[in-house]
């Protein structure tokens, strides 16, 4: 299958090289095209704008955020002026209110769009075994099944709606917020008392409270194993914020909470951690430094 692929940061450049690995014919678009000679070597045909990139009939999207999204499909040689039948994919964690503008936009110029936004970090990526979400037409999503599978290690389908696909990965995000906030602050219970931070790991793991994402995040928060992010708590603040916009009026008040935690690190020192620290202080060496843009 010819496949485009467009944005490889830390996750898309893992994903669009198992692509490759899979017998794909991948063209690849990257904003700075350093990014993509690796992939060239490995195979991959460097586009020379996303509308290119999607011309190849299916493309994956995966990008920082709903503005980077926004440019690469609405922009000039954007992917909506690539021509009718291309079936757009995107990957991205990004707002529902995008997500159901691009399924209107992708209708009104004869394309097709998915959402198939995906759970796991930059080594889940590049081992092939993200969780992916998918949502869109059943054909669509049949014809994404291999492309799926090499990048995935399960998928799941939400619905006939994009849009579906979009307030799952929000909620998700947020439950793994929770999650960090919950087990730094367990541990910083029992270590008020003597407990070791690893010992209570193993605890969490170990008993009713274990969980894919403790098993995670617990060893990280443990060791304080912030640096360098594979998920930065700016980009982790994005989500919170997209999660309540996808709230609406709904009471959400722990997310409220990781929101205001999230924006007092950033405000400090400029939210470039890995976001399993928004449960920690603010760096002291950087205490005050300007937010990050």
């Amino acid at each position: 299958m010819d496949i485009g692929f467009v944005g490889l940061g830390q996750m898309g450049a893992g994903m669009a090289a198992r692509l490759i690995g899979a017998g794909q014919a991948v063209v690849v678009w990257n904003r700075d095209r350093a990014k993509a000679e690796p992939l060239a070597a490995q195979g991959a045909r460097i586009a020379a704008s996303p509308a290119e990139a999607a011309r190849a009939g299916v493309v994956l999207t995966m990008l920082a955020d709903d503005a980077a999204l926004e440019a690469v499909a609405f922009g000039e040689a954007g992917i909506l002026s690539a021509g009718g039948g291309v079936l757009h994919v995107s990957c991205s964690t990004v707002s529902v209110a995008l997500t159901e503008r691009l399924t209107a936009a992708h209708r009104a110029a004869a394309q097709r769009f998915v959402s198939a936004q995906v759970l796991g970090r930059p080594d889940v990526a590049a081992a092939g075994q993200l969780s992916i979400i998918a949502a869109g037409a059943d054909a669509d999503l049949d014809l994404c099944a291999p492309l799926f599978a090499a990048i995935g290690g399960k998928t799941l389908r939400m619905g006939s709606a994009p849009a579906m696909a979009a307030a799952t990965k929000l909620a998700a995000n947020f439950s793994i917020a929770a999650i960090i906030e919950t087990v730094s602050e367990a541990m910083r219970i029992a270590g008020a008392h003597g407990v070791d931070p690893t010992t209570m790991v193993d605890f969490l793991t170990e008993t009713n409270f274990g969980s894919r994402m403790i098993g995670v995040y617990g060893p990280m928060i443990a060791a304080q194993r912030f640096e360098p992010a594979g998920f930065p708590i700016r980009l982790g603040r994005k989500d919170v914020g997209l999660a309540l916009d996808a709230a609406g009026d709904a009471d959400v008040p722990v997310a409220r909470l990781l929101a205001a935690r999230m924006d007092r690190l950033i405000a400090a020192d400029g939210g470039v951690r890995d976001w399993s620290a928004l449960g920690q202080p603010a760096k002291p060496s950087e205490e005050g430094a300007a937010p990050a843009v």
